[in-house]
């Protein structure tokens, strides 16, 4: 695997020691930086390294783009057989896969673990005239092309909280205003007024809600998050809940020494107090589930998320 290509690589600070798998792990972050995989690659090695579970270090690669699923495509296509290439992953490259069509899937990846799981949330700019859900939810069914809703890539979990929203208004999926975005630059768009508000996981509005920059007006899990002062979507009268799960998983024909190794890896640093620090700061609900459960649970989502994607008039 020709790792050179990868311009934009970002080295963590590395230690050597020695072993059959004692070099740094090769990371492919399928999104641009700032956003939700992006964070949890990062933070998980950060954990791991804290909790001297692996301590070689890490080289990421940032590649952004339909649901995560051209950063997908390149793993790959890049690291067949490597036992040190991993990919954060989640929900919403199951369904961008889906909803795109894609050649390559995650049956073609080596699934390690589903680690966390967070709820999304709707935000809006500071000085936005949406002050409530209630608000929102008029917008959209009065002109549905006028509310421009900011979220991740087309077909995934951003996207059918808002399909699901629109449902409950009367507005068909193709008449909502979805802009998609690949990372962390939906933030800088809901500031800058480019968009009206914006969906997304709460961890990623919870800061810029902190400091003024924006206002989260609902969540959408069955209960409030603690630290932000907005209401559940359930509360408002609404029956949508959605969560946005994300994980790890390895190299296509990853040996099974290999596989054993991250999967021990991942279950000490499940289990270590810094990686449970981890989840409380970003916000995350643990959510893991390693190996053949995790592989079972990605077939169930495919195909949960194809009758999704049908129902709510995204995938035809």
């Amino acid at each position: 695997m020709n790792f050179k290509r990868w311009t934009t690589a970002v080295a963590l600070a590395m230690s050597f020691t020695t072993g059959a798998f004692a070099e740094p792990a090769r990371v492919m972050i399928p999104a641009n930086p700032g956003g939700g995989w992006d964070g949890l690659g990062r933070q998980m090695f950060a954990a791991m390294n804290q909790a001297k579970v692996f301590t070689e270090g890490a080289t990421f690669i940032n590649k952004g783009g339909a649901a995560g699923t051209i950063g997908l495509a390149e793993f790959v296509r890049t690291t067949k057989g490597d036992d040190n290439a991993v990919m954060a992953m989640g929900v919403i490259m199951i369904g961008g896969a889906i909803s795109n069509k894609m050649p390559v899937t995650t049956k073609d990846v080596t699934p390690l673990a589903r680690l966390t799981n967070e709820y999304n949330a709707i935000a809006v700019p500071a000085d936005s005239p949406i002050k409530t859900v209630a608000d929102f939810m008029a917008a959209l069914k009065r002109d549905p092309g006028a509310l421009a809703v900011g979220g991740g890539s087309a077909g995934g979990v951003d996207h059918v909280m808002l399909a699901l929203l629109a449902r409950q208004s009367g507005v068909p999926a193709d008449k909502i205003n979805f802009v998609a975005f690949s990372g962390g630059e939906i933030l800088a768009a809901l500031g800058g007024g480019k968009i009206k508000a914006a969906i997304s996981g709460t961890s990623e509005f919870r800061q810029f809600a902190d400091t003024g920059r924006i206002r989260i007006i609902a969540v959408s899990g069955p209960a409030r998050v603690e630290g932000v002062n907005a209401p559940t979507l359930k509360e408002s009268g609404i029956p949508v809940e959605v969560g946005n799960w994300r994980g790890v998983v390895g190299a296509q024909g990853m040996s099974a020494a290999g596989k054993k190794m991250w999967l021990d890896r991942l279950n000490k640093m499940h289990a270590s107090a810094e990686w449970k620090q981890t989840l409380k700061t970003q916000g995350w609900d643990d959510a893991y589930l390693e190996g053949d459960k995790f592989e079972a649970f990605l077939r169930a989502e495919e195909a949960a998320w194809s009758t999704a994607l049908k129902d709510v008039g995204i995938l035809k």
